[in-house]
């Protein structure tokens, strides 16, 4: 399974490890997406920028 990754909320403002983590994540711009494999390392990254991102399942 893979998950569709969207930053939906900007980094400006956000703590320097945040952002760091959006763009580990491979989103640059605001209304990008991302599809990434679901693992237990992914989802540690969403979760801690849970506030700036949506996800979608993807089969």
């Amino acid at each position: 399974m893979e998950l569709k990754i969207t930053l939906i909320k900007s980094t400006i403002g956000a703590i320097p490890k945040h952002k760091k983590t959006v763009q580990a994540l491979g989103l640059k711009k605001l209304r990008s997406s991302v599809v990434k494999k679901d693992n237990p390392a992914t989802r540690g990254m969403i979760f801690q920028v849970r506030h700036l991102v949506s996800v979608e399942e993807v089969q």
